[in-house]
């Protein structure tokens, strides 16, 4: 059902694209193509680096003679 949306909304915009100028034409013909296709295949999910882990070095505790 999405994807028929879609399909309907790249026709329309072609449609436009007919009665524009050249460089608008390209730009919703590009858009209408993404249109077109969306629906079809899935996006790629975006993906998200996790910064490494903060390395915790082991701390030994040392006491003082007269504290121990």
């Amino acid at each position: 059902m999405e994807h028929e949306f879609y399909r309907g909304l790249a026709q329309r915009v072609r449609d436009v694209a007919e009665r524009v100028d050249p460089f608008t034409k390209l730009r919703l013909l590009r858009l209408a193509e993404r249109y077109a296709v969306k629906g079809i295949r899935p996006e790629p999910a975006p993906t998200t680096e996790r910064p490494p882990p903060i390395p915790r070095p082991h701390l030994h505790v040392v006491l003082a003679p007269e504290e121990g």
